[in-house]
């Protein structure tokens, strides 16, 4: 699986992104797909996740109620809705497939996409 996101940006604090990660190569709905981000200095960390179907989702509880992650499979593009944004979540973000059912760590990723920057300015 090819993976190319997009959407980053510079924003304000309180602003919203919307990020895009639009997949080829496999049969996108094969894959649960996750949205990660590094921050310069620190370890990668999971966001979200939703599974093949969308049916289910899941986020890191810093982000719960701000972001939301949606899918389109006839699109082959998974979506990161980014509201509220804050300065701590700037980082650059990527996306990922996994053939897991419910994947939260990197390590059950498969591939990956080549990051988009998300810079929210105070």
């Amino acid at each position: 699986v090819q993976l190319q996101a997009c959407g980053g940006g510079l924003v304000q604090a309180g602003g919203s992104l919307r990020l895009s990660c639009a997949a080829s190569g496999r049969t996108f709905s094969d894959y649960a797909m996750g949205w990660f981000r590094q921050a310069p200095g620190k370890e990668r960390e999971f966001v979200a996740v939703i599974n093949y179907s969308g049916a289910w989702r899941y986020y890191v509880d810093s982000v719960k109620g701000r972001f939301a992650i949606s899918r389109d499979n006839a699109k082959n593009t998974v979506y990161l809705q980014m509201n509220s944004l804050k300065p701590e979540d700037t980082a650059v973000y990527y996306c990922a497939a996994a053939q897991a059912y419910s994947p939260v760590d990197a390590n059950e990723y498969d591939y990956w996409g080549q990051g988009t920057q998300v810079t929210v300015s105070s």
